[in-house]
């Protein structure tokens, strides 16, 4: 009897568009609530999309406003910080 392989999930990043392993990408979210958030775990409630953990990939979801049309979500100028100050903090401690 062959052994059956596990699915490995994958997803796409929104910056690069490069399909990866579901584990090697961060998750934003669009909470419930319509906060915006970076999902580490990757289980938090929400309409999400996947991005490399790059800043150069965070730049260019920024640049094409592809981030806000992912999510349905309006990014000002101080939520664009805090999500890559919270990027770069959790890369580092990751």
């Amino acid at each position: 009897m062959p052994v059956r392989r596990r699915k490995i999930p994958q997803r796409t990043c929104i910056g690069c568009t490069e399909v990866k392993n579901k584990k090697e990408l961060i998750r934003i979210v669009r909470t419930p609530e319509s906060e915006v958030i970076v999902d580490f775990t990757g289980k938090k409630a929400g309409r999400g999309c996947y991005i490399c953990p790059s800043l150069s990939c965070l730049e260019r979801a920024f640049r094409g406003n592809l981030l806000e049309k992912k999510l349905d979500a309006k990014i000002d100028s101080e939520l664009k910080e805090k999500l890559k100050n919270e990027l770069m903090t959790g890369i580092i401690h990751e």
